[in-house]
């Protein structure tokens, strides 16, 4: 009976259409009242009467880097997915849903262990997980 579906009485209003002549019951001064600061169309989104406005009073804290690029994170515990002897890429990465595909540098770190015989090919990678890779038989290609 889903053509029967209605939403519950009162739940949903109808816009007031403001300014549409005296027959409309809000016509004329359009419910804003007769003159004042309430009735102007220049009054700014958080102005409170020149007190100092809340968005000023809270306290700013910390600082954010417009150079600041974002890395992509692996850990060799993830790698497991791929298997033994596999080819890590970014694009690799991307398809098994270990990182997002942004185009941002990716690199791996070294917790947990590393699968056997992994050719990894990454922009940047930490000592640990290097020497583990290594240790396992793989090897580690940096990609600018």
């Amino acid at each position: 009976m889903l053509d029967q579906l209605k939403p519950h009485s009162g739940s949903k209003h109808r816009r007031k259409r403001v300014g549409r002549g005296p027959g409309s019951g809000i016509g004329r001064f359009c419910g804003r009242g007769v003159k004042g600061q309430g009735t102007r169309s220049k009054v700014r989104l958080n102005f409170e009467g020149g007190q100092m406005p809340l968005t000023m009073r809270l306290p700013k804290r910390g600082f954010t880097s417009r150079n600041r690029v974002g890395v992509e994170i692996v850990n060799l515990a993830d790698l497991v997915r791929l298997g033994d002897g596999a080819t890590v890429d970014a694009a690799s990465l991307a398809d098994c849903g270990l990182i997002r595909g942004s185009g941002a540098p990716v690199k791996v770190l070294g917790d947990g262990e590393a699968p056997k015989n992994l050719t990894i090919k990454v922009n940047r990678i930490s000592a640990g997980a290097r020497s583990k890779i290594e240790a396992s038989g793989g090897s580690v290609e940096l990609v600018s």
